[in-house]
């Protein structure tokens, strides 16, 4: 998938090892770490990437580069994304905000509505496997036949798909929504609000393959 992005921000979990968010990340115009994430990039090779967080675990050589931002009330992952913003760069790729501990992982995934909705960034969350977009109202998303697709409901009272194998409704469960199916190249949802979309990488078939 091609897509550009205005800033790359890496939080310190899981360092991804897909080619797609690794080609991101090898691309980006900006590129941020939240913190400690500034190791696994320097054995990347991206070790001058600007470094945003409030210093709790990033390795001591690096601390004289940190923009040190010390409040708790967000997390270094938010810190960063409005130093972004007062940079102007709203179209924001995360990488490496999952995989590690569960409730950090349901934090941050959740984080990324909030971008979306209080702040108006264009943000989308890379893993190994896929990526999540948030998104409100109409809106038609580009896929492949096969792609397996899951649909979060962020305050939706109507929802509808066309392209998938299963409608959609407005869940009131986050479980409801998951594991449905692309049918061709695109799919399209009707919503009178704010919803996530999880795409796969690949279609079921090569997926499943994968992870043998």
């Amino acid at each position: 998938m091609k897509e550009e992005f205005d800033a790359v921000i890496v939080a310190n979990g899981l360092f991804p090892s897909h080619t797609i968010p690794l080609d991101i990340l090898h691309h980006a115009a900006h590129l941020i770490a939240c913190d400690g994430a500034i190791a696994p990039l320097r054995m990347e090779g991206l070790g001058e990437a600007l470094i945003i967080g409030d210093g709790d675990s990033i390795p001591d050589e690096y601390r004289d580069r940190l923009i040190c931002i010390e409040e708790q009330a967000d997390n270094d992952l938010t810190k960063a994304t409005r130093y972004c913003l007062l940079q102007g760069w709203l179209k924001i790729a995360y990488l490496g905000a999952t995989g590690l501990r569960e409730d950090h992982t349901l934090g941050n995934i959740s984080l990324l509505m909030r971008y979306y909705r209080d702040m108006n960034v264009e943000g989308t969350m890379f893993t190994d496997h896929g990526f999540f977009t948030p998104a409100y109202g109409n809106r038609t998303f580009s896929s492949m036949k096969s792609q397996q697709v899951s649909i979060y409901n962020f305050g939706c009272h109507q929802l509808s798909s066309k392209g998938l194998r299963w409608g959609c409704y407005a869940f009131d469960q986050w479980w409801q929504g998951t594991l449905n199916e692309a049918l061709t190249d695109t799919f399209t949802i009707a919503a009178d609000s704010y919803y996530l979309v999880y795409q796969t990488y690949k279609p079921k078939e090569s997926w499943g393959q994968s992870l043998k």
